[in-house]
């Protein structure tokens, strides 16, 4: 039955190929469970209540995303996007924690609205393919600079901006553990990517114990692997807490324009760079499924505003799952399955440092930027844009800002060569949220 329902045969896979990479994209994704509850709860929510809320979103969506969409790719309350709540929004322009959380809902609406019409699906089409191939490539250097500065391999600098780290015990460890990691991949062993999580995690024991010292980058703990207990009870105090009236007063439209743009830009290019690194395209090379994943996408954003917690986004992490040999739904359905036990088992999580996800998502990094090598480098009105587009997604660590800045300079740089052919209304329209977004 699964074998029909997502299409096996057709997409060269089994159920062994599926589960193992559900578990690598849950492997890699799930420090969110904790992360965003660190972030949000900076604005007052309470820690518990967010960590439910994210489990909640995070494990639906997921499933939505497999089952709904049949694409490999794991849905979650986005990184930057939980800054951007808590940090501009709640602390920044003083909006109470449950308006903002209505702003995210009242995004979410609209963002069904513009899915279930298939307007983000003629954005996708609008997109020329050298920036495709520059988008999978920027996220590909992304994922790898997130699994180099996770490990604290590359650290911040006053004087050259980043730095590689001293060589500590956790940095060694660190090193270790992404020589074996690709040494399995190279090998080609199956499951390489979580048996590198594994072996790493296994070498982190004895640091803070036997020798070495993880205080510097664990919240002053000197162990790395720190046991913390097995069960938690969940809290539930977050569940329809937002403020839906008060959230659709204009001062807040800016607000949920913000949520919108950034929420379709960080899945959009997720989609499509993670279509176009892994080919998971249609009959037409569009990434595949596009509608029913934008539609899921929204729906992730709608459930985020009343269950308490940022907007969700599909995570450019599912290309490690991906990576893995992931090609349908199955994947993300085992992805959001195993996020659901964590709402008793949230502690589980501390057993598994970030320097152990850190190698396998810096391999995937090697295979996300493998589209770099079709951009056309002899055509300078298209390499231009190409390049800043792809420099721009890890440099300002921001998805969304890659693929605005490679939008304008492609329209700028077209429009002024007298290209005009190159342009559509779509892309315009495009540059001119951009424009807009840039100023809010």
């Amino acid at each position: 039955m699964l074998e029909k329902y997502f299409s096996f045969a057709e997409n060269k896979t089994d159920t062994r190929t599926e589960v193992i990479a559900g578990i690598t994209t849950f492997l890699a994704s799930m420090y969110i469970i904790v992360v965003n509850p660190s972030i949000l709860s900076r604005t007052g929510m309470p820690f518990n209540g967010v960590l439910t809320a994210t489990i909640i979103v995070s494990s639906f969506s997921s499933m939505m995303m497999g089952i709904y969409a049949k694409n490999p790719i794991l849905v979650a309350p986005g990184m930057g996007l939980n800054v951007f709540f808590a940090f501009s929004v709640v602390m920044g322009m003083g909006v109470k924690w449950e308006t903002a959380l209505g702003a995210v809902f009242w995004s979410g609406i609209v963002f069904i609205i513009l899915s279930v019409f298939n307007i983000r699906t003629y954005i996708v089409r609008a997109i020329p393919r050298q920036l495709r191939y520059a988008v999978a490539a920027g996220i590909g250097l992304f994922i790898a600079l997130i699994g180099f500065v996770n490990a604290h391999f590359i650290v911040s600098n006053p004087s050259t901006l980043l730095t590689i780290g001293q060589m500590d015990a956790v940095r060694t460890t660190f090193v270790i553990g992404l020589f074996i990691t690709a040494i399995l991949i190279v090998k080609n062993v199956k499951g390489s990517l979580i048996f590198g999580i594994i072996i790493t995690t296994l070498l982190s024991i004895p640091i803070g114990r036997w020798y070495g010292d993880a205080s510097s980058l664990n919240n002053g703990i000197s162990t790395l692997v720190t046991w913390k207990g097995l069960f938690a009870q969940p809290d539930f105090s977050l569940i329809l807490k937002l403020d839906l009236l008060s959230s659709l007063h204009y001062a807040l439209w800016p607000v949920i324009f913000a949520f919108l743009f950034t929420d379709m830009f960080d899945s959009l290019s997720t989609f499509v760079g993670v279509a176009e690194a892994a080919n998971l395209v249609d009959e037409n090379n569009e990434p595949r499924n596009i509608k029913e994943s934008l539609i899921t996408d929204a729906f992730a954003t709608t459930i985020s505003g009343l269950a308490g917690s940022s907007p969700g986004t599909a995570y450019i992490e599912s290309a490690t799952g991906i990576e893995e040999g992931g090609r349908t739904g199955l994947t993300a359905v085992v992805a959001g399955l195993l996020f659901l036990p964590f709402i008793f088992l949230s502690p589980l999580l501390s057993i598994v440092p970030s320097i152990a996800t850190s190698p396998a998502l810096i391999i995937v990094g090697v295979f996300m930027i493998k589209p770099i090598l079709r951009i056309n480098w002899t055509k300078l009105d298209d390499a231009v844009p190409a390049f800043i587009a792809t420099l721009l997604i890890p440099f300002t660590y921001s998805i969304t800002q890659g693929i605005i800045w490679g939008f304008l300079s492609w329209t700028v740089i077209k429009f002024m060569l007298g290209k005009k052919e190159e342009l559509n209304p779509t892309l315009i329209g495009i540059d001119i949220f951009a424009i807009i977004a840039l100023i809010f």
